[in-house]
């Protein structure tokens, strides 16, 4: 269940980064309320089957910013290749013989594509680091992220029982994010309105 709402967390954050990309509030439309419902019942099947938590995969989005294809009936066709070579050990093993410099390489653009994302949003956005509750709430994510990451311990853990739970910099700072754009004051966007503002997304496609 810890787990769960890591891609709970994961999951509002690439919808965000999605809808900055291609240009659509997908948060109102078809609504979030939906896709989580989605992402939840994905992880209940996964978990009926010994599996682990359903993902939404944020390096898509790297793929998504690079081809500039944002057909959803191009992405159902490869979920549907996907199962069927998952099947193939043969597949695999041509997979398996691709050069490690390679697959490298290619996750390097795919992971530097989704932080180059983040901070376009941040950018196109026009979030105002001149007001203290912004400037708070990004250093206190970036400092949990990096910091618990490359601390000794490397996660926070606590017992709780006989269940021991453990959390990675990341789930840490991205929850600490959550809570304080909440609780702080002065924010002022709206999720199912399409106009940015200076604590929004600007789900607007410039130069396209």
């Amino acid at each position: 269940m810890p787990i769960a709402l890591a891609t709970i967390v994961e999951h509002i954050g690439d919808v965000s980064a999605i809808s900055s990309t291609v240009g659509k509030n997908f948060i109102k439309e078809p609504g979030l309320h939906r896709t989580l419902l989605g992402d939840g019942l994905a992880t209940i099947m996964a978990a009926l089957f010994g599996a682990p938590a359903n993902t939404t995969y944020g390096e898509n989005t790297g793929v998504l910013a690079l081809t500039k294809v944002y057909d959803p009936l191009v992405v159902r066709m490869a979920a549907v290749f996907a199962i069927l070579f998952s099947f193939s050990p043969k597949f695999a093993a041509i997979i398996g013989c691709m050069p490690t410099a390679t697959c490298g390489g290619v996750s390097l653009v795919l992971y530097g594509m989704i932080s180059a994302v983040g901070v376009r949003n941040i950018v196109e956005t026009q979030v105002d680091f001149s007001k203290t509750r912004n400037v708070i709430i990004a250093a206190l994510i970036l400092v949990l992220s990096i910091g618990i990451n490359y601390s000794a311990a490397g996660s926070v853990g606590f017992a709780i029982g006989d269940l021991n739970i453990s959390f990675s910099g990341i789930a840490v700072g991205a929850l600490t994010g959550i809570v304080l754009n909440a609780v702080l004051p002065g924010k002022d966007y709206k999720f199912d309105d399409d106009k940015p503002s200076d604590t929004g997304v600007d789900f607007a496609v410039r130069g396209r």
